[in-house]
């Protein structure tokens, strides 16, 4: 009985003293108030020769921008931080097993830790609660949204691979007070961004490299650098710029099929170069201006244009050497005009008749007229002698003298007939600027053929 009531007032007092357990107690155990700065002032260590070893870990969470014409990195990544604090300390059991307590982050000291990279103030409000645990450890998490500087490797946009770092140091301590250590290798590291990453829209997360360094200088600070490593998704620079440039190039191969004689040809060529500095104008809003290197796509670019160019300085090449041969040709029409005049001249001096009742002469320039008209020398001949012989019956003297002007007229018209198809065939300067534009185009094909061999293939490891 007796042995039964102490069972009971024991059992009584441990729920008694468990629910009278509470973080308040631990606050006031540890003399842990607003009241009381004593942590918050000082690095907390019991000998200042002692450093304070920082546990530092990053983790990206989501690739939110990189912009490569200002050369910036805007990340969200998450910042885990853990140190010791000397003061604090409890045994969990004496507290009903309570091993953690959340503070509000201005009651105790903090490391003054920053990011070199950084360009512009944290987006993002920072944690205003810490964790303080049983055996001294102190713990802080911030989610930072920051804009960071990068130095852009641009040589094989769109297939390019960006390297960007993030170095954490202090600002105030040295290395002797402060050191910095990672609280994870890269593979780790790597390993626990990957399974929390979010947004991967044109850059694919590929590694997180941690290099730590605490100089050995007394004046040194400790610091940690995080590079990410990223690949760019180019099938959207793909379909929006490198095919309609190469097509544009299949234009302007295809326009040798067109005639040269005419100005639609040159017109064409200039519309596509036009079209390809257009891509070119895009492209310079995309680049930063300072670049080490040409990037390739620059230089697959202003390839395209420049083979371009020369087509085009061709085609003007070709319509000067094919205009040169009209002006002779119109010399050639001319000529026989101006000798059929002649001989109509000469007709109409030694004859003055009248063969029609209209009154108009018949001469030889009009018979050079109809020659397109198929009437050939020997049928005019028929027609005049029955006109002739119809109207001018008797006059045989006349008809004697008929006969000798048709037979002039048809040795002209033969003349004439000769040099109208050595006409219908090209000219000198024409046959030569068909064996420009021939051997020209098999110049241009291949060039270009190779030139984009070499581009595609210097592309090809990225």
């Amino acid at each position: 009985m007796c042995i039964g009531l102490l069972l009971l007032l024991f059992l009584s007092d441990g729920v008694s003293s468990q629910s009278g357990c509470s973080y308040q107690d631990v606050l006031n155990y540890l003399n842990l108030t607003k009241s009381n700065e004593l942590y918050t002032l000082t690095r907390p260590v019991r000998n200042h020769t002692q450093p304070t070893v920082v546990d530092l870990h990053v983790t990206l969470y989501a690739i939110l921008d990189v912009i490569e014409i200002d050369q910036r990195f805007v990340p969200y990544v998450w910042v885990e931080m853990m140190w010791n604090n000397e003061y604090i300390s409890w045994e969990p059991d004496a507290f009903c097993g309570i091993d953690e307590v959340i503070l509000p982050i201005e009651l105790l000291w903090k490391p003054d830790i920053s990011i070199a990279e950084m360009t512009e103030k944290d987006k993002a409000p920072p944690s205003p609660y810490l964790s303080i645990y049983s055996n001294g450890e102190v713990y802080v998490k911030n989610d930072l949204v920051m804009v960071s500087s990068c130095k852009m490797q641009i040589y094989s946009f769109p297939f390019d691979t960006q390297n960007c770092s993030l170095t954490f140091s202090s600002v105030m301590h040295s290395v002797e007070k402060l050191q910095l250590r990672p609280l994870a290798n890269s593979k780790v590291a790597t390993a626990w961004s990957k399974m929390v990453m979010q947004g991967e829209d044109e850059w694919t997360f590929d590694s997180l490299t941690v290099d730590p360094f605490n100089s050995s200088s007394s004046e040194g600070h400790g610091s940690i650098k995080y590079t990410f490593t990223m690949k760019r998704r180019p099938v959207l620079y793909i379909v929006n710029f490198l095919l309609p440039i190469l097509f544009f190039l299949f234009l302007d191969l295809a326009s040798f099929l067109l005639s040269d004689s005419g100005g639609e040809k040159l017109g064409f060529k200039v519309t596509v170069l036009l079209a390809v500095t257009v891509m070119q104008l895009i492209l310079n809003d995309i680049l930063p201006a300072t670049s080490n290197r040409i990037p390739l796509i620059a230089t697959y670019c202003i390839g395209i244009f420049s083979l371009m160019l020369l087509s085009v300085l061709e085609t003007i090449l070709v319509m000067y050497l094919i205009g040169k041969d009209s002006p002779s040709q119109e010399k050639e029409a001319d000529a026989g005009c101006s000798l059929s005049e002649d001989c109509g001249d000469k007709q109409d001096r030694g004859n003055s008749h009248k063969w029609d009742r209209e009154g108009n002469k018949w001469t030889r320039c009009s018979c050079l007229c109809d020659v397109s008209g198929g009437d050939t020398p020997s049928e005019l001949l028929s027609v005049a002698k029955e006109g002739s012989s119809s109207k001018l019956t008797g006059e045989s003297h006349g008809l004697e003298s008929l006969s000798e002007e048709l037979r002039e007229l048809q040795k002209s018209l033969a003349l004439l007939l000769s040099s109208k198809e050595e006409g219908g065939k090209p000219g000198y300067w024409t046959r030569v600027a068909k064996r420009i534009n021939t051997a020209f185009f098999i110049f241009y094909a291949t060039a270009a053929t190779v030139f984009l061999a070499i581009i595609f293939r210097k592309w090809s490891p990225a």
